[in-house]
């Protein structure tokens, strides 16, 4: 079941206590009926007495389930890792531009998708990665890249910024708008005349809190920009999720 925008954008200012989702604002008769009919879908029960759709699990977790994939059915994953599939990789690395002799940062890398298509992109190109998921971090020191010192996983938050590097390119997790935290953080990890360029949930377009919105007017303030990428994109790793690509000159 497909959700348009507008819904999905109701959904994002819902209020979720618990197993409890209460819409805010005013909803007109047709919004509203398609708001419920979702909820409805999803799980969600309405409940006169306590004013709310009752789900029978956490519903800011159904919910935002619902918001990265704009669809009522939605695969996840504990570490929310969907390896990049090469159609992205190819636009993401297409767009970062990766010159000779490069220095280029993989935040929460995955598997190194992104970083060795960077490294194949130009000569003498140096990666880092930082990783979380142990697996996959074990596999990271597999490959035949640099590593920016992990002797273990490493939750790319916690970090300390040095602007060394000249491109970034990521696929970052997305629940709970994560991705725009790690993006947002990662900018600070690029030298003067860098740019980042990463995957992020289309639900960047549309959000209309705070955080998204800053980050939409940072990503205009710097001449940046938002691509779609094609429904289905990432229906090779295993998920429908909505997905876009962001450009960001520092």
């Amino acid at each position: 079941m497909r959700v348009d925008n507008e819904v999905l954008n109701v959904l994002s200012a819902a209020e979720c206590i618990g197993n409890q989702l209460k819409l805010t604002g005013q909803l007109d008769r047709s919004l509203y009926t398609r708001t419920n009919k979702v909820l409805e879908a999803a799980g969600g029960k309405w409940n006169r007495k306590a004013q709310a759709h009752i789900f029978e699990a956490e519903a800011a977790e159904r919910i935002e389930q619902i918001i990265l994939t704009g669809d009522v059915v939605v695969p996840k994953d504990d570490f929310e890792f969907f390896p990049t599939p090469d159609n992205v990789t190819r636009h993401v690395i297409h767009f970062a531009d990766i010159q000779d002799g490069m220095r280029v940062l993989e935040p929460s890398a995955g598997r190194g998708a992104l970083a060795l298509a960077a490294k194949a992109a130009a000569a003498n190109v140096i990666i880092d990665m930082y990783e979380l998921m142990p697996a996959n971090n074990g596999y990271l020191h597999t490959l035949n890249i640099s590593l920016s010192g992990i002797a273990g996983p490493v939750d790319f938050l916690t970090v300390v910024p040095n602007p060394i590097y000249d491109r970034v390119v990521m696929n970052p997790p997305f629940s709970r708008q994560a991705d725009i935290k790690h993006v947002n953080h990662a900018m600070k990890f690029l030298k003067p005349g860098g740019k980042l360029v990463s995957v992020m949930s289309s639900s960047v377009t549309f959000r209309s809190n705070k955080l998204t919105e800053d980050f939409r007017e940072t990503v205009k303030s710097k001449g940046g920009w938002i691509e779609e990428l094609p429904e289905g994109s990432f229906k090779p790793s295993g998920t429908m999720v909505n997905t876009v690509i962001v450009v960001i000159p520092n």
